[in-house]
Order: C-alpha cells, then structure tokens, then sequence
C-alpha cells in the first residue's frame, strides 16, 4: 500500500513538474540554427516573445549546427528576417541578440554534443537550477541521432528538460513508429513537444471557444444540422527550387496528414471536461479513432503544369523534380466519422499549392431550408477563415429591402482586424514556443494522437505510392485545381450559391485588410 501511495506521489510530481512554467534558469537551444526554419520562424518568434517580456528572466539562446561561421555571421542571419520598423525594436533586437551565442559541431557524434554542454553549462553557472528546451529545427533524417545525442551528452542534472520536435513525424504509421520507439527510452512523452504549427493559430486555437462558448452553434453541431464540411488550403506558389524535398513527402504528407487532420478534430471533437492539455488530446484521439482508413474511391489527386500565359513552370520543371514524378501537389478526400454526432457527414479535405490564391478556410454548409413557402434558397453556410484576414461570418438569407419578398444571401461578419483593430495577433510560432515553456501541451500532438491520425492516412498513401498507372490529374499554375474538383466536391452534397451573385468581401471587409 506504501509503495502504491509513492508511485501515485512520484507520478503527480512528474506531472506537477512537467506542466511546470519555466519563468527563470533556462537556456534555450535551436539545433539547425542556420537553416531556414530556425531563420524564417524560430528566430523572429522568439525575439517576439522577448520583446514583450514572454521570455524567461536571464534567458540564453544558443544556435547550434554544422555550419561553420563566427559570432557575427550568426547574428546577421539571426537578424534577416526580423523586421525592426522602429528604432525602439531596432534596439530591442540588439539586445536580444547579446542573449544569443553559437557553436558548431556534427549531429551523430558525442564529442560536439559535450562541447555544447559545456558552453550551457557556461550560463548556468550562478543559477538554481539548469531548465533547457532544445528546439530541433532539423531535417527529419538526424531526428533520432540528434535526439539520442542530447540526452545523452546534455540533458540536465538539476532541471527540467523540453524538446520541440518539428513535423514531419515520419512518412507513413511503420515509420512514426519506429521515431517514437526511437524516442522512448530517452525522453518521456511529458517532455516531447510535436510541434503543429497550425494549432498555433489564432483562429485554430479559437475553434474550442466557438464551439462550446456559444449555444446556438452547439445545438446545431451534428449530422441533423450540418450537411457537410470543407477544410481548405491553398497557397498560390509551387515548390520553387524546393521540389526535390516536396516530392519525397507530397501534399497529403505535408498538409493534410497533420494540419488538415488537426482542424478537422478540433471542429468534431466532443467538449472536453475541462482546458487542460489532456482532456482536449483525449478528445482529439476519440475523433481520429472514429475515422476509418481513407478510401481511395474518395480522392482525386492533381500537379500543377504551365500556368495558361506560360509565364510559371510546371511542376516537372523544377530541377529538383524527377522527370518521371507522380507526386501530387493538389488532393482533395474525404473521410467520415463513425459516432453518433457525425455519422454520414462528409469531412472534404482540400490542399493544393500553386493555386489561384493563398488560403486555408472551414466552411460548414447546413442542410437545406424545409420546402414550403421557398422554392429554391441557398444554404446557410458558417465559414471560418484562418489565414489571410482572420474573420468568422454566417452566410444568411435576408429579406432584400424594398417592396418586394425578395431574397438576398448576406452575413453576420467578424472580421478581425476591424472588431480587434488595436490588438496584435502573435504569429503561431510564438505562440507555440510560449506554451512550451509554460509546459502546456495543449497544442502539440500526443504520441496516440499521432498514432491514429497515421493510421487513417497509411493505406491511401501506400496505394498511391505502390499504383503506377495512378497518374495525378494535371491543372494549370495559378488556377483553382484540377477541373474536375466542382463535380467532386459536389458529388457529397455540397452546394454552390456564390454564383447567384453573393461576394463576401465586400468594399468594407477590404478596407479592413
């Protein structure tokens, strides 16, 4: 009995301590500090965080990779893609980067890692403890050699340690497993943090609060109200000289398997018992264990070619693409959840790049108006815009005014930057790097979180990989996708009403970008 009550004690203190906010006495290590992850996001997010006082009290950040280069070609490349409008945040920016130092070493040896220990152990010196978060902005091929060098040569004596792992967590379910089992003897799951970018988001991170902070959008969150769900990505560019990395992962590796799937559990999952990283990741697991594996009679997949005036390249064209690719850059498919509130409704999720535009959207469209005094009315349509223009509004049906019984669609409209104009919205890494050190795992993916969301996606993918004759559809740079994506999207109920004439941004919503 004794020794049940220590175990329970030793297991509420981990947690205790695991959730723990790190508010002094750590240093911060971004391992592949000269690539452009570290450059473009982990940099400029934490000079964010230390410009408005986010970050631990006497915090060092130490860049760490294969790069040869001295003190001040770092700190120019830590500085290139953060912008100093102001001199105030120009001088914020010089002293942030006196809190940052370099070292340079391989990623599969002991000694380089020793070295880097002793340079934390420099920092440490006069502190309570030594807290260290390792953000490794690497290349999922030094992952485990990494991982295994770390906690071996520099995880700490008297402290806590943290470590930001990037995605892509593996290619398909066999893959993830044998990274997790890589993990598992080094570092417990309370000290991984698998970094989605996309929960980072702002309106990401607002799903849950729409969702269970407004009733009337709870009583009619079910199959009996909602005839289907769209999860949208577009981005207007192609893979820019970075073809040969796309083509080893494709589309659904690295859009829809990870970002897509975590907006889509965050809009069906039950209300969790309370905020904490826990209860939310349970729920999140309980949708994805209801989604069966993704039939390939469900997916139309596309590459993007010469745009119609011959001005963009082809997909093909990119040197670093093989000649002979059958990587999709376009996919649309659709799952369904097997549970008493989403039975029969169409999940369709859509990723492209090289699109018309650049946007990632929801857009749940309910089940028509009861026939009677209407012949023919468009749907009410919820449409959640997570990137450009964060805004949420409700396509509605009005009377138009006048003497007439016309009817007009329109909106009820939250457009951020208009209702929230005097705030700033945090860029998603910021926002993920603060949870981190608060030792919040809401945002991040669980280890049977990414398990299952694997599981989904594995058989679709290993068909298409192993089915030569699927050859994806072709579609012209800049367009909307392949040609056929309106009879497929429709072919599961989805109704297009924005061709009676009904345009959402409107001159007030522009004035707002």
């Amino acid at each position: 009995m004794l020794g049940e009550i220590g175990i329970i004690f030793a297991t509420t203190k981990l947690i205790r301590e695991s959730t723990m906010e790190l508010k002094e006495d750590t240093t911060i290590v971004v391992l592949g500090a000269s690539g452009d992850l570290a450059k473009k996001k982990t940099f400029p997010a934490l000079f964010g965080l230390y410009r408005n006082k986010f970050l631990p009290k006497d915090i060092h950040i130490i860049g760490y990779a294969r790069t040869k280069m001295d003190h001040e070609e770092y700190l120019r490349r830590v500085k290139q893609y953060i912008k100093t409008p102001t001199k105030d945040v120009e001088e914020q920016l010089e002293d942030f980067c006196k809190c940052c130092s370099y070292i340079s070493g391989q990623y599969d040896q002991d000694e380089p890692f020793q070295n880097l220990n002793k340079h934390i152990e420099e920092f440490e010196q006069g502190r309570k403890a030594g807290n260290r978060i390792f953000y490794m902005a690497l290349p999922p091929s030094v992952f485990i050699p990494v991982s295994q060098h770390l906690r071996k040569n520099c995880y700490p004596n008297n402290g806590i340690a943290r470590v930001i792992i990037e995605k892509p967590f593996g290619k398909d379910l066999q893959s993830s497993r044998e990274l997790q089992r890589a993990l598992e003897p080094d570092w417990k799951e309370e000290e991984i943090f698998r970094i989605d970018h996309y929960l980072g988001k702002e309106m990401v991170k607002n799903l849950l609060i729409l969702r269970f902070g407004n009733e009337f959008l709870g009583a009619t969150w079910n199959r009996n109200h909602i005839d289907s769900v769209q999860i949208t990505f577009k981005e207007p560019f192609g893979t820019e000289g970075r073809g040969g990395y796309f083509d080893e992962f494709g589309i659904i590796r690295d859009v829809m398997q990870n970002h897509l799937l975590q907006v889509l559990t965050l809009l069906a999952m039950e209300r969790p018992i309370s905020f904490s990283s826990e209860d939310i990741r349970d729920e999140k697991v309980r949708v994805l264990r209801g989604i069966p594996a993704i039939e390939p009679k469900n997916v139309i997949i596309g590459q993007y070619g010469k745009s119609l005036d011959g001005t963009k390249p082809a997909y093909k064209e990119d040197d670093t693409v093989p000649k002979d690719s059958r990587c999709p850059t376009f996919c649309a498919m659709v799952a369904y959840i097997r549970n008493e509130r989403w039975d029969g409704v169409p999940f369709i999720l859509k990723a492209g790049k090289a699109l018309n535009e650049q946007k990632t959207e929801i857009r749940i469209q309910f089940k028509d108006v009861t026939s009677g005094i209407f012949k023919d009315i468009p749907r009410n349509e919820l449409v959640i815009r997570i990137q450009p223009n964060e805004s949420v509004y409700l396509k509605m049906n009005s009377k138009l005014p006048g003497l007439s019984m016309q009817t007009v669609v329109t909106e009820l409209d939250l457009t951020y930057r208009r209702r929230f104009s005097d705030l700033k919205i945090p860029e998603a890494y910021e926002s993920l790097v603060l949870d981190a050190l608060k030792g919040d795992h809401s945002n991040f993916v669980r280890d049977d979180e990414l398990d299952a969301s694997w599981r989904i996606f594995t058989p679709i993918l290993h068909y298409l990989d192993e089915k030569k004759e699927i050859v994806p559809m072709e579609y012209p740079y800049g367009s909307r996708g392949p040609a056929v994506l309106d009879d497929f999207t429709a072919s599961f109920g989805y109704k297009f009403s924005d061709a009676a004439g009904y345009q959402w941004n409107t001159a007030s919503n522009k004035a707002a970008l």
